[in-house]
């Protein structure tokens, strides 16, 4: 009985990838192009992130504030620029500024989400990496660590979005 459970189970997941609107499979074949997407997508956000991330804990240390506010200042840039990086794209193609803000909205925020949250949950329990500077190695090695781990669990993330026409599924019909 298990194993018919289990097969119908995979049959659903099946059906799931192809959906009646899931307009890129048609057009380029079956697999990769979801995963290249996805990939593409969550890159997109984790250099946004990252340059957030970065001027954050530049700013906040310049200003000699502690890990809290600094943190917090860190994840605001991580969205601002996950945004902007998107927004510009969208722009490019000839969007009108609100059009382009809900797209970038709507296509960014689980992802970033999901990333600073992953990304900070990593620096929050590294031992010592709170309170490491800048000039440390420890804060460079675990920033790597911690956004080469969002950038895996996130493109799952991406993924499903854009195969129920989602997140970047809709910047992607802006650029065509």
């Amino acid at each position: 009985m298990e194993q018919a459970h289990a097969h119908h189970e995979h049959d659903h997941h099946g059906h799931d990838h192809h959906g009646p609107h899931d307009h890129t499979r048609h057009e380029h074949g079956a697999g990769k192009v979801g995963w290249a997407m996805a990939a593409r997508a969550t890159l997109h956000c984790l250099t946004g992130c990252a340059i957030g991330e970065v001027l954050g804990m530049v700013i906040g240390t310049a200003l000699g504030w502690g890990n809290l506010p600094t943190m917090v200042l860190a994840i605001a840039l991580a969205f601002f620029f996950g945004y902007a990086l998107t927004l510009r794209g969208v722009l490019a193609a000839g969007v009108d500024f609100r059009t382009a803000v809900r797209v970038a909205l709507a296509a960014d925020t689980l992802s970033i989400a999901v990333m600073e949250l992953i990304d900070n949950g990593v620096i929050a329990v590294w031992p010592g990496a709170m309170d490491a500077h800048l000039s440390q190695a420890l804060f460079w090695i675990v920033l790597a660590i911690s956004l080469a781990l969002a950038f895996v669990v996130t493109t799952p993330v991406n993924r499903w979005m854009i195969g129920r026409g989602k997140g970047h599924a809709v910047v992607h019909r802006f650029h065509h």
